[in-house]
């Protein structure tokens, strides 16, 4: 694979950061969580996708703001909104970094904003809920679902609430097609966070 391909590799990465960047940098509010906060530095936005012939390349978001509404009782009102930075995309090389802020991936000088909105959230088991919504990259929305695993725990004064949300995105929907087919299309997403009680 050139090094073009490479690149195009960690660049694809991108759009997996999008799911659930709210939970980072966010207040959760809500007559259920209304004094919970996410605690940024607990929070870590993980990325993956492979290639052939190359082993699993990963990488992460570091600069995101946004809103979370989590109702403990009544999941179905609970509500996300995120917006992701484009120049904030690492991948552990600042060459890599750049070419994938330029016009052939992210286009962060016309796109610099890469945003989530959910529509719904449902209760899929005792500590998980699915967060559905549209995904705006590169100017183009499609569809999408984020699995999220919810745990809380007290703990010292008061408690916390710890995520762990998963899902997968197409990078060929929004037009990312660099390195296709020796670079998957598939990216995998992996987000972590910890909400702390005030």
């Amino acid at each position: 694979m050139t090094k073009r391909h490479r690149i195009g590799q960690r660049a694809g990465m991108v759009c997996a950061i999008l799911a659930l960047g709210a939970l980072a940098q966010t207040r959760i509010s809500g007559a259920a969580a209304a004094n919970w906060r996410i605690d940024p530095a607990r929070t870590h936005i993980a990325f993956a996708i492979d290639a052939v012939g190359y082993p699993r390349t990963h990488g992460q978001f570091r600069q995101f703001a946004g809103r979370i509404s989590v109702d403990l009782d009544h999941p179905d009102r609970s509500s996300v909104a995120f917006h992701v930075q484009s120049e904030s995309v690492d991948v552990g090389s600042p060459s890599f970094d750049d070419y994938m802020r330029s016009v052939a991936f992210l286009d962060a000088a016309h796109h610099p904003s890469i945003d989530f909105v959910s529509k719904s959230v449902e209760k899929v088991g005792d500590h998980a809920v699915r967060v559905t919504g549209d995904l705006t990259l590169l100017g183009v929305t499609r569809p999408l679902s984020v699995d999220v695993e919810v745990q809380r725990e007290a703990g010292g004064a008061g408690g916390r609430l710890d995520f762990l949300a998963k899902t997968s995105i197409d990078r060929l929907a929004f037009g990312m097609n660099s390195g296709f087919p020796l670079v998957s299309r598939e990216v995998d997403l992996v987000i972590s966070s910890e909400a702390v009680e005030l």
